[in-house]
């Protein structure tokens, strides 16, 4: 497949810094959980009748479908209908459905109340040991953004004028002031800025220093070395003419040539450049002392030194110069003069301040190319391999779920039939070494690299059961390990996912994670086995899914959709690429509903749009506006010496021809439009959030054969607290059961 073909994870598979969080690197994390299910053919539904508008059980259906719950109800009684059994039946999901309303309704007011009376009784004090008297602004700060959350416009302002809030900024700014004379950029944003940025969103002067602290720390973070690279390893082969090579590229064939403005990329990269030596001048002992010989292999030309008054001033006054020089030209510099503006910054550099060439180059490509879009980058040659696993999602490892726990590595969930599920290691193991190297603080990335490896080689884990003193070897040999993208609601003991949500009914549920080469076989055998066992409808979660493969995400939607256009991307130029169902193996039309939320994006926009479309509506969405990415990428060689360009190069738009919007470029133009919109929109609060995160972390946890259930039970969630849960989710099977009334209406008519 070619790599134009694909659509690239955006959310959540961000580049992340080992050693610094504000920074970006590929996070590459492929420890993810899966069945393979082999099973026969699928049984056939019968034709179904389509309710027309002036069908009056099919308006009181299409109410329910638009997520207007109350005004259906409202309908059957006018038209005095309640009595009849289908009518009742759908009064009853609207019943239930306001019921959960309420009780959400009342959950929020109540933790409202709650968080609100808890910041009322905060006291700033310091000897007492009162629980409500604080000194520090962060304790404020939380409980601030927790009440904020849940608060009206107007009840967000009160929140700023409290006594309470107002002491906590004003410590908080002096704190933070204190952090960026050490240079301790990353710490000001964590204490202080950060907090700001939620409690007012609003606020301009926030927003510009809150940019420019995230542009600082990012610097930072580009000169620490971590347990699994050094900063020279990290931007070794970085060469001017990579980027050179790059901007030709995006000049003739980035996507939309009007969002290639040269004046604002190069003032961008001035920009960059000024903070650049900003950062080293203020961190140089911090640099130097993280910065060890051996990580320079005696290339004294990455070596650098503590710029002094008198170049910081001739480095500074020159940016500045050539930032005035941009400005002057009213129609915008041309491409040409951006590349000769890059060039003067890297001689002026040797000139000046010496910082490291590959440093500067690397910063001042990724400041410029960030005006174009968040996907547009350099992959530079060190960064490749983990670029190519976030392709391809296979790798080679152990086969576990990492996270962490106050510092610590914990192996959260093991995959079935693979090197970790028959070592020994179980879930909820705290792994304090790999290959004798602590990961205290380690980071996720970072512990990642140190696990994988060639297949055949040995990883070594030190690993201490919670609630055992001692501590034990395991020694694991690697192997290929093939990302599984499909799970159901809960994985049994055996590591078997059920997939049927409600047994009378027949309702399934599939949850894919991501698009990837796998994702459409698999998703076909667990569909076969679901109509093996007689599904009458299905849930199909695409929430928190990042995307993956075009040709993946085709083939989803070309299960559903029997003839016709699912996809057309548009490129800048040359012919449209028209992506249609094949006719071939369409699954019966069941109904069908979409989950989505605001983490779903690019691969899982296709298949919800497609399938949402006018042209054939073939499923309800519900949950909360999609990401917004709308674009595809592809990569280019161009830049040469192993370095790989990802850019932007097409629009994608659906059957019915409606692109969709990004949302980069709708905030830009002060709309709230992009991604897609659900038919039925269920917004959850980050406590609902949250209760929804803990529930599948339970239910999709996966431990060794032999795992101890009486000294460590495990939470598994029944489906009532599944549902419980998950309000989203329960809603999605209020409008499935409403879609089987209005089926069975019509194949009663139709006989």
């Amino acid at each position: 497949m070619r790599h134009s073909d694909r659509f690239l994870p955006e959310v959540g598979s961000r580049y992340i810094r080992t050693s610094a969080p504000a920074t970006n690197r590929f996070l590459t994390i492929a420890f993810l959980i899966t069945l393979s299910v082999a099973v026969s053919a699928s049984n056939v539904q019968p034709e179904i009748a389509e309710s027309t508008s002036s069908d009056a059980f099919g308006q009181v259906c299409q109410l329910v479908y638009d997520g207007q719950f109350a005004n259906a109800a409202k309908l059957i009684a006018e038209q005095g209908c309640k009595d009849q059994k289908e009518y009742a039946e759908v009064a009853a999901i609207a019943r239930e459905y306001e019921t959960l309303n309420d009780r959400r309704a009342k959950a929020k007011k109540q933790s409202y109340e709650k968080q609100w009376k808890k910041l009322q009784n905060l006291r700033w004090g310091v000897d007492s040991n009162d629980a409500n008297d604080v000194n520090e602004p962060a304790t404020v700060f939380s409980v601030a953004a927790s009440v904020s959350e849940l608060a009206d416009e107007q009840q967000k302002k009160s929140i700023l004028e409290t006594a309470i809030v107002k002491k906590a900024i004003k410590e908080a700014k002096l704190e933070a002031a204190g952090y960026e004379q050490q240079g301790k950029w990353f710490d000001s944003y964590t204490s202080c800025w950060y907090w700001l940025g939620v409690l007012d969103k609003d606020n301009q002067q926030y927003k510009e220093h809150i940019e420019e602290l995230i542009d600082k720390a990012d610097i930072l973070g580009a000169f620490q070395d971590s347990p699994c690279e050094t900063s020279s390893q990290r931007f070794k082969k970085v060469e001017p003419l990579m980027f050179k090579r790059a901007i030709e590229v995006i000049d003739t064939t980035y996507v939309n040539p009007m969002f290639i403005d040269y004046s604002k990329m190069a003032t961008k990269a001035l920009n960059r450049s000024r903070l650049l030596a900003e950062v080293v001048r203020a961190s140089y002992d911090e640099i130097k002392e993280s910065r060890t010989s051996e990580a320079f292999d005696g290339s004294i030309s990455e070596m650098m030194y503590c710029p002094d008054n008198n170049s910081m001033k001739a480095w500074t006054s020159a940016l500045n110069a050539l930032k005035e020089d941009v400005e002057l030209v009213e129609q915008g510099i041309s491409r040409e003069r951006f590349i000769d503006l890059f060039d003067q910054v890297l001689l002026l550099n040797s000139m000046t301040v010496s910082l490291p060439k590959s440093i500067l180059i690397a910063q001042f490509t990724k400041a410029s190319l960030s005006i174009l879009d968040p996907h547009t980058m350099i992959v530079w040659p060190q960064d490749v391999s983990d670029f190519n696993k976030s392709l391809t999602g296979e790798f080679t490892g152990i086969g576990i779920l990492i996270s962490r726990e106050k510092g610590m590595l914990k192996a959260a969930s093991l995959l079935p039939d693979t090197p970790a599920y028959k070592s020994g290691l179980d879930a909820g193991d705290m792994i304090e070494a790999v290959d004798g190297v602590p990961t205290k603080d380690m980071s996720l990335q970072c512990a990642v690299k140190h696990i994988t490896g060639p297949a055949g080689s040995t990883v070594t884990l030190t690993v201490r059961t919670p609630g055992d003193d001692e501590t034990r070897e395991l020694p694991i040999v690697r192997a290929k390990i093939v990302v599984q993208t499909i799970r159901g609601w809960q994985r049994t003991k055996s590591s078997q996912w059920r997939y049927m949500l409600d047994e009378e009914r027949r309702i399934g549920y599939v949850r894919l994670t991501s698009f990837s080469d796998n994702t459409s076989g698999e998703f076909e055998k667990v569909l076969k086995q679901l109509e093996k066992q007689g599904l009458r409808a299905l849930v199909l979660d695409l929430r928190s899914n990042p995307g993956g493969l075009l040709e993946s995400a085709v083939d989803i939607a070309d299960k559903f959709i029997n003839k016709g256009l699912i996809v057309r991307t548009q490129p800048r130029w040359g012919i449209p690429v028209y992506r249609s169902a094949t006719g071939r193996k369409t699954h019966p039309d069941y109904p069908l509903v979409v989950l989505v939320n605001r983490y779903s994006a690019s691969a899982s926009e296709i298949v919800a749009g497609a399938l949402q479309d006018a042209k054939y509506r073939r499923a309800i969405i519900v949950g909360e506006r999609t990401h917004g990415k709308g674009s595809v990428q592809q990569v280019s060689y161009r830049p040469g010496s192993g370095a790989r360009l990802k850019f932007t190069i097409a629009y994608y738009h659906l059957p019915s021809g409606q692109r969709v919007e990004s949302r980069e470029n709708m905030e830009k133009l002060d709309r709230t439009d992009w991604g897609i919109t659900p038919d039925v929109e269920v917004k959850l609060t980050g406590e609902e959030m949250g209760q929804l995160t803990d529930a599948q972390r339970d239910n999709d946890v996966l431990v060794k054969a032999d795992h101890d259930m009486d000294a460590a039970p495990l939470n598994k969630r029944s489906l009532a607290e599944t549902l419980e849960s998950d309000p989203q989710l329960t809603v999605a099977l209020l409008v499935i059961r409403t879609k089987l009334l209005e089926q069975g209406r019509a194949v009663t008519a139709m006989n």
